[in-house]
């Protein structure tokens, strides 16, 4: 499977309540490098990194920083967020 690589920084979601923002960055290190900041981290954050990993996997992606700042997202809005910030990216 080939990798692709983004090539600006983008960003998707909000600070809203239930909501998350994921900023994204081309990085050349070549790997995936996430920085969380959660409401609920002590609870689900290991949870929320697995659901951004996984959407960057799927979707073939190398070489990106991630910033995200959960305020209490559900899987699904973080998995369309990343997806999101990611397109935007390309």
């Amino acid at each position: 499977m080939s990798t692709t690589k983004i090539t600006k920084v983008a960003k998707a979601g909000t600070l809203e309540s239930n909501d998350i923002l994921i900023m994204v960055r081309p990085n050349d290190s070549g790997s995936v490098e996430l920085e969380l900041e959660s409401i609920v981290m002590q609870q689900f954050g290991e949870q929320i990194k697995q659901v951004i990993l996984d959407k960057v996997r799927e979707m073939g992606i190398a070489g990106v920083t991630i910033k995200a700042q959960d305020k209490g997202a559900l899987d699904y809005t973080i998995g369309a967020r990343v997806e999101t910030a990611l397109k935007r990216a390309l």
